[in-house]
């Protein structure tokens, strides 16, 4: 299942349109801000489809009935774009375990690529839900090695995936490899470039978060 939140128009739709924006790109806070932004919406969204229990709430004035979350999902994010969207997640599932995976494009002379995952670091995920964070789904080959990862470490019982902006050729990929996840989308494009870029997506998302990186 694949979900656009920007299908109609919301306050997503104007955050995903500064992500992308060159010059408003220049405020790498409000870069940061942006996606958090849409890893809050996307928190709520999900929480509908949580599962929950009744609890009784004592108030100053007397006993509340009032849904509540039954089990906290497990927040897994890509080192180190994923981090906004991660951060925006924490803040409303904010007692949920966190897992982190450095997964990176290794570049070889003729321009191809191998996923190079060098670092994993997730709580028990046996028969939880994990929501899963990367702002850019262009080919997918990261996203599918990263969810890879985290199911030799467990059984997980339902994978979301959210992310600023993907292509639709990486959502078929992701979907082939996880016909069961959800991917929760900020908007999604249709072209990408010989070499993985999402056209006309809005580039680096690390790079534009945190700062250029050096490439060895």
């Amino acid at each position: 299942m694949v979900i656009n939140l920007s299908d109609q128009h919301s306050l997503i739709s104007n955050w995903v349109s500064e992500l992308r924006d060159v010059e408003v790109q220049n405020d790498r806070m409000r870069f940061r801000k942006n996606l958090e932004r849409i890893g809050e919406v996307a928190a709520y969204e999900i929480s509908k489809t949580l599962a929950w229990k009744e609890k009784e709430i004592t108030t100053p004035l007397g006993i509340a009935n009032c849904k509540v979350l039954l089990v906290q999902p497990v927040l897994a994010t890509i080192l180190r774009a994923g981090l906004g969207l991660h951060n925006g997640l924490l803040n409303y599932f904010d007692n949920a375990e966190n897992a982190f995976i450095t997964a990176y494009r290794k570049h070889k002379p003729d321009g191809t690529f191998d996923i190079s995952i060098e670092y994993l670091s997730c709580p028990e995920i046996d028969g939880k839900v994990v929501i899963i964070s990367d702002p850019m789904i262009a080919t997918g080959a990261s996203l599918v090695k990263a969810i890879q990862y985290l199911k030799a470490e467990g059984v997980i019982k339902k994978i979301h995936i959210v992310c600023a902006i993907a292509c639709t050729v990486g959502i078929e990929f992701v979907l082939r490899e996880q016909p069961k996840a959800t991917i929760w989308c900020g908007d999604i494009d249709d072209e990408i470039t010989a070499k993985g870029y999402i056209v006309p997506g809005l580039g680096d998302a690390g790079d534009l978060a945190f700062g250029q990186k050096i490439q060895s």
